[in-house]
């Protein structure tokens, strides 16, 4: 989903969560549901972006590292992470994957007009990875584009993504 996907809108909800010290807001029509720490199964060859997966009502689903992708450092896990599981188009199919974070905040309508796009300058991350950025209560929260996310990292040998 780019910028040019949600300015049409005048409010987009979304659900703001925290990747090490890092806020990110995914968008919440994407979003099935919000589950408390899973076991993971780990899948041997797997690269770091995807470890392994876990079992969300009795459907084997990918658990994705986004802190792998966007290279934010790991804070360490305290009792308030969590397991979002998400509808995701990746190459024009939507998967249902699930994310780790390390808090789930809340669920907030944001106005479009708002969203800015993230200048060039601001992020060593690739500029097709986020939609863009809004200032929120506590500072910038930063929407990352999972489909460009997914569908990149998707396309990748798995030997590229360690």
């Amino acid at each position: 989903m780019s910028i040019h996907d949600i300015r049409p809108e005048r409010h987009v909800t979304v659900v703001t969560m925290a990747l090490g010290l890092q806020t990110l807001a995914v968008p919440a029509e994407l979003l099935r549901e919000i589950l408390d720490p899973l076991p993971v199964t780990r899948v041997p060859g797997a690269g770091p972006f995807v470890p392994g997966v876990v079992n969300v009502r009795g459907s084997v689903v990918p658990l994705a590292d986004l802190k792998q992708a966007l290279s934010i450092p790991d804070e360490g896990a305290d009792e308030r992470r969590r397991i979002l599981v998400l509808d995701v188009a990746i190459a024009g199919e939507t998967t249902t994957v699930a994310i780790a974070a390390d808090a789930v905040h809340e669920v907030a309508a944001v106005e479009t007009a708002a969203i800015e796009p993230v200048p060039a300058s601001a992020t060593t991350w690739p500029a097709d990875y986020l939609t863009g950025l809004y200032r929120g209560p506590d500072g910038f929260v930063l929407m990352p584009n999972l489909e460009s996310i997914f569908s990149n990292l998707a396309g990748r040998p798995l030997a590229l993504q360690s």
